[in-house]
């Protein structure tokens, strides 16, 4: 009986061990910082960093990232400061 390329292959071991992959979940600590860091950064408080579409475009996009670990009632009140910033800007 010849054997199929399908069967070799489901009794083939797993590559990357047996156990259950663990979810990886961001400290809170340490999203707040990067986030504060953005806010100052849009309030001029680091830099006068000259805004080009490309910082303003993925700010947009990254933000609401990492705003997703946070507590609702957090996260909405720093979504809404990001907004109005992004607004001062001339970017939102």
């Amino acid at each position: 009986m010849a054997i199929s390329r399908h069967d070799t292959l489901d009794r083939q071991g797993d590559l990357f061990g047996a156990g259950p992959a663990e979810a990886c979940r961001p400290d809170p600590e340490r999203v707040r910082r990067r986030i504060d860091g953005i806010l100052a950064e849009l309030r001029g408080e680091i830099s006068a960093r000259h805004w080009e579409f490309g910082r303003a475009s993925f700010l947009r996009m990254a933000f609401p990232r990492l705003t997703c670990w946070l507590p609702g009632d957090e996260a909405a009140r720093l979504e809404s400061e990001f907004a109005r910033e992004m607004a001062r800007l001339g970017t939102g």
